[in-house]
Formats: C-alpha cells, structure tokens, sequence
C-alpha cells in the first residue's frame, strides 16, 4: 500500500490541517448535516466536514441561518459524527450563542463537543467575539474562525455582496484574522472576498484558511452540499460550481415512481412476496 493511500485513511485532525498547510496539499472541505450523507462525502475522501448552520436554509427552509438552535445543531451534528471515520468534522455554533456573553459562549461550545462528539466548533466574527474565542480555547475546545462574509450578521450588512472590497473594511479582517491566530484558532474560513485579499491572508498566517468564494490561493475550499450537488438550484453565486444536477434526476426518478404506482407497474411480480 502506498504512503498516500495509507495517510488517506488517517483520521484528519486539528495538527494534521496545520501539517497540510506545511506541505503545501489543499484541504477539501464541504457541508453534511446528516448520517447517510456525511458517511457518503467521508468515505469518498474528504478532508473536512462542516455542519453547518446553513442547514437552517437546505434543511429547514429558513431564508437565514438565524432561526436553527444549538439543539438542533447539535442534533445534526451528532448524526454526522455518528458516519465519520476519518473527516475532520467541525460544528457551527449558531446564532445567539456565544455573542456577547463568554460565559454562555463557552457552555454552548462544551454542550456541542460533549453531545455531538465533534472535533471543533466554528464561530463568526473577530474582534468583536475574542473574549468568547478565548474563553472557549481556554477549555480546549478548538475553533474554527469565520470572517468576511458572515451570514449570522446578514441584517447587519443588509446584503449578501462580497465583503471587504474597500480599504478600511479589509484592513479590519486583516487585523481579525491575525487576532484569531494569535487567540490560538487552528484556521479560518474567509466567505465571499476579493482573492487578492485572501491570498494576502493565507500568506500571513500560518493557520489554514479555508475558502468559500475567496479565490485558489487560500490552504482549502469548501461549500455547501446541496449547492454542489444541485440539489439547490435557485442559489448560484459565482463562486460555486455545480458538480451534478440532483434536483433533476431526483425529481425524474420521483415523476417515473408514481407513473408506476399509478399504473400499477409497481411492484411487479417480481417486487412481492
């Protein structure tokens, strides 16, 4: 067996992202909020899995991410766990959870990690959270940080457009992004900002940043599923490649089930007992 087949079936872990970075390999990243799916996207090889709280969108149908709770996140979190063999697997920490009170910060973070057996939590924003960051590192709870685009502050922005495009903008997330380090995060998604400006980033820190509309010269990528595969198909931002159409073929094979249970060609001879 190979040296590269063989490390593929290690378990990815907080050290192990921060040795990809090292070396140069690109971390693969993309969303699961369920056992059969999370056991189909970690047996195919992917570095790292995010429940995210976008399920609040492609599992509930909520036009944010405000509404999901930390039970629920925590009720999608575990049933992904419970598929993982090898993924990093990383949980939201949802809305109103860890904004301004550290304290309830920290029991949300505890609560997630004992009741999901994850490996991290990922929470959004930099200065303004630090006291949350820190006191939730402190337990030694790892964190993923998030910063440009951060849809929990979408009635704040009031858009969802790409993030940091003027100076004093980008100037921020530069200083939060080095805070977030220096805090002791083991990486950073940066959502829906100028490439140069994550290029910028990537170079600076020394954690990996993951990418979600921020160019090819970050440590890694990841996106929502349901958007990857098509099973979403009102959702098309530039950056995100569809890499099937799933709505279709699932609403043909659905079409071609009741035709046959209406014309009674299901079940056959062959489908009973």
């Amino acid at each position: 067996m190979s040296a590269a087949v063989e490390n593929n079936k290690k378990k990815v872990t907080t050290f192990s992202f921060g040795e990809m970075k090292q070396r140069g390999e690109k971390i693969s990243m993309l969303t699961s909020y369920d056992y059969s799916m999370a056991r189909i996207v970690d047996n195919a090889g992917i570095d790292a899995i995010l429940v995210g709280d976008s399920a609040s969108n492609v599992m509930a149908g909520w036009n944010t991410t405000l509404p999901i709770t930390l039970d629920q996140m925590i009720y999608h979190g575990a049933s992904v766990v419970r598929a993982v063999k090898r993924a990093l697997v990383v949980v939201d920490l949802p809305f109103g959870t860890y904004q301004g009170n550290s304290k309830e910060a920290l029991n949300s973070a505890v609560r997630v990690m004992k009741e999901t057996g994850a490996d991290a939590i990922k929470i959004e924003g930099g200065e303004e959270i630090l006291e949350s960051v820190q006191r939730i590192l402190s337990a030694g709870i790892p964190i993923m940080g998030h910063l440009g685009l951060t849809p929990q502050s979408i009635n704040k922005f009031g858009t969802f457009t790409v993030r940091a495009k003027d100076e004093a903008e980008a100037q921020k997330l530069i200083r939060d992004a080095h805070l977030l380090e220096d805090a002791g995060c083991f990486a950073i998604v940066l959502e829906k900002i100028p490439a140069k400006l994550a290029a910028q980033v990537a170079s600076e820190l020394k954690i990996p940043i993951i990418g979600i509309g921020a160019g090819n010269q970050v440590d890694g990528q990841v996106l929502v599923i349901h958007d990857m595969l098509g099973i979403t198909n009102e959702f098309s931002p530039r950056f995100l490649r569809r890499y099937h159409h799933l709505y279709e073929e699932i609403a043909g094979a659905v079409e071609n089930y009741v035709s046959d249970v209406k014309a009674v060609n299901f079940p056959n001879d062959k489908e009973q007992y």
